[in-house]
């Protein structure tokens, strides 16, 4: 069982970027686009902005928000898949032989962006990059909340884009680009326990996890469960 406070959060995907516009959407869903189009990221530096791939101005439209104000804070970055557009255009690019961009390859990494943010913000904090193909949303949970021990309060990023053509028929992904960005904090906010569930565990795509984590944060759950249906683990967030 972990324990842990819920400082403030913030979520992002094209057409969703305050709280009013997510409990509007979740009680009326309508289909969203695939792509995230233009996102001003007026913190970050101009020259610092044009290295942020669609999967990093999403996620960074989700934290920089929470981050006004606070100067140095611990992250944990998740991600399922990573950037895989990047990836595939990099492994494209060696098939037909073109000579790999060393900018290309360092933003490709799973912890690239928040090398990014931390340069952005001249945050020396510690960073830990996550990829989990099952419960990815309480594994990052996890370890923000274990981080709890050191820190009085840490970021937690949790973000995803849609899956190139080519990988979709081997993985689900979200339909559209998605963030949600979470500071969690030892004294302020509201508090919850996440503790393994002895439920049924679920066959479900993975991909729903954003929307249930999103119901939750936007009180239209009083509790929510993750599963995997590899390793047949569940997990529940609960309000303390």
């Amino acid at each position: 069982m972990v324990r842990f406070k819920l400082q403030s959060w913030n979520a992002f995907a094209p057409g969703l970027e305050s709280h009013h516009a997510w409990r509007e959407w979740l009680l009326h869903p309508s289909d969203l686009s695939s792509e995230l189009g233009k996102t001003s990221l007026k913190q970050i530096p101009p020259m610092l902005r044009r290295r942020f791939t669609e999967l990093g101005r999403c996620a960074a439209g989700a934290a920089l928000p929470l981050l006004e104000g606070i100067d140095t804070i611990p992250g944990v970055f998740a991600s399922r898949h990573g950037d895989t557009p990047l990836t595939l255009s990099l492994l494209e690019g060696i098939a037909e032989g073109e000579p790999m961009s060393p900018t290309g390859f360092s933003l490709a990494v799973h912890n690239a962006l928040s090398g990014l943010l931390s340069i952005a913000r001249k945050d020396v904090s510690e960073v830990t990059a996550i990829a989990a193909t099952e419960n990815l949303i309480p594994s990052a949970l996890i370890e923000a909340a274990t981080q709890l021990q050191d820190h009085p309060r840490v970021l937690c990023v949790i973000y995803d884009l849609p899956l190139p053509e080519l990988y979709k028929p081997y993985s689900d992904s979200p339909p559209f680009p998605c963030a949600v960005a979470m500071i969690l904090s030892r004294e302020e906010g509201d508090g919850f326990i996440l503790q393994s569930d002895n439920g049924q565990s679920s066959d479900r795509d993975q991909s729903d996890d954003f929307m249930i984590l999103l119901r939750l944060l936007n009180c239209l759950e009083s509790s929510v469960a993750f599963g995997s249906s590899l390793t047949r683990s569940r997990w529940r967030i609960s309000p303390e």
